[in-house]
């Protein structure tokens, strides 16, 4: 099995700024993986173990922001798509044709 695991937690102030931070950690030491930004997998050995990992999640759960889990077969997660766009090409440099005319 594999819980995938998705928050948005909020970073306005230092404390929560702290929060986030203390919740991405906890997952990284608890064998996640990221996915995407806020997003998380680890594998499960089933179900029993899943409700496990889920009362340590509830147990670090930060005071605000919301945290959602999925549960999924390896079978599901394998066939997961991922979609991926072209590369972003960095524009602070281009300065295109009208700017070799001042040179």
């Amino acid at each position: 099995m594999r819980i995938l695991v998705m928050f948005d937690l909020p970073i306005a102030t230092k404390a929560e700024r702290r929060a986030y931070s203390d919740f991405r950690k906890f997952l990284v030491k608890d064998g996640y993986c990221m996915e995407q930004f806020s997003v998380y997998s680890r594998i499960t050995l089933g179900r029993d173990a899943l409700a496990s990992h889920i009362a340590r999640l509830k147990d670090n759960l930060p005071e605000t922001g919301s945290v959602t889990v999925f549960s999924m077969t390896e079978k599901q997660f394998e066939d997961r798509m991922v979609l991926l766009g072209k590369a972003r090409r960095d524009h602070s440099n281009d300065y295109g044709a009208q700017m070799t005319l001042f040179f």
